[in-house]
């Protein structure tokens, strides 16, 4: 199946999906208390979808693979924000 929208990639929307899970937890836990630590694990998870969605558009396969990188880093601060005691 070829991919024409950056809706179709399963990349996206399973970010989608943890993008929506922060949003939660940041609401409703400990995080809600510590307003710049929410912020930026919101942004971190907005910058992953943006990422994919902007350099999915380019269409320049090193350029993607790049930026799916960058993703992974935001991925990886996120886990750290979720360690990060309140």
């Amino acid at each position: 199946m070829k991919i024409e929208r950056f809706e179709d990639m399963e990349v996206w929307q399973l970010t989608r999906k943890l993008v929506k899970e922060v949003y939660e937890v940041t609401e409703n836990s400990k995080f809600s208390r510590d307003i710049d630590l929410k912020r930026q694990m919101r942004r971190s998870g907005i910058s992953i979808l943006s990422n994919i969605s902007e350099e999915f558009e380019r269409r320049s396969n090193k350029e993607f693979v790049y930026f799916l990188f960058v993703s992974l880093i935001f991925i990886f601060s996120l886990s750290c924000f979720a360690q990060t005691p309140t």
